[in-house]
């Protein structure tokens, strides 16, 4: 578990994601196709039982990260959390709309090929635990997004490795219910 600062939450499409001029030097910048999950109340110490009744609704989310950085030291932050890290939208879908989560599917595609597709039951932790274990140590004020975790697929795991550069477009679809964020590369 690691925290971003607010700084590291982008725009979707047309708004370009900026990949920073740390991991332009090493090509190490990488996708991870999240849900996020949106708090509408301040939680702390809910149980798992209760941890539905805090979430507003979800969105789509991409955790950019620059993995050279993110290998280097034991903090995620500086590798997770540069500006515009974190890319989140179009929309926020209410949890009224959302009926199961564990029966959404997530797709990763770079350049229109599918790089992650899972579905939402194969998380290591379900919603409710999350939420439940973070509001155990730290008060989660109403707006706290919370980002799920993300698929197999991502790009310093496959061979070749896959890396996000300048002109590339990745979308994040979470079907149904949720949509797809699109993001479209520049360089810092």
């Amino acid at each position: 578990m690691f925290m971003k600062p607010s700084t590291a939450l982008g725009d979707p499409w047309p708004t370009p994601t900026l990949l920073p001029k740390i991991s332009q030097k090493d090509g190490s910048s990488d996708y991870e196709s999240e849900l996020a999950v949106v708090l509408g109340r301040t939680a702390k110490n809910v149980s798992e039982a209760e941890a539905m009744d805090y979430v507003l609704g979800y969105s789509a989310c991409n955790d950019v990260s620059s993995r050279d950085s993110q290998l280097a030291q034991s903090q995620w932050n500086f590798s997770k959390g540069f500006d515009g890290a974190c890319p989140i939208g179009p929309t926020l879908v209410s949890k009224d709309l959302v009926p199961d989560t564990t029966k959404l599917k997530i797709r990763g595609l770079k350049n229109g090929k599918v790089m992650q597709e899972s579905e939402l039951d194969d998380l290591i932790f379900g919603i409710p635990q999350l939420i439940a274990f973070l509001s155990q140590s730290t008060t989660l004020p109403a707006g706290t997004i919370i980002i799920t975790g993300t698929p197999a697929g991502v790009g310093m795991g496959r061979t070749p490795k896959e890396r996000l550069e300048a002109g590339d477009e990745f979308r994040v679809e979470i079907l149904p219910h949720i949509g797809t964020l699109v993001n479209v590369f520049e360089n810092e």
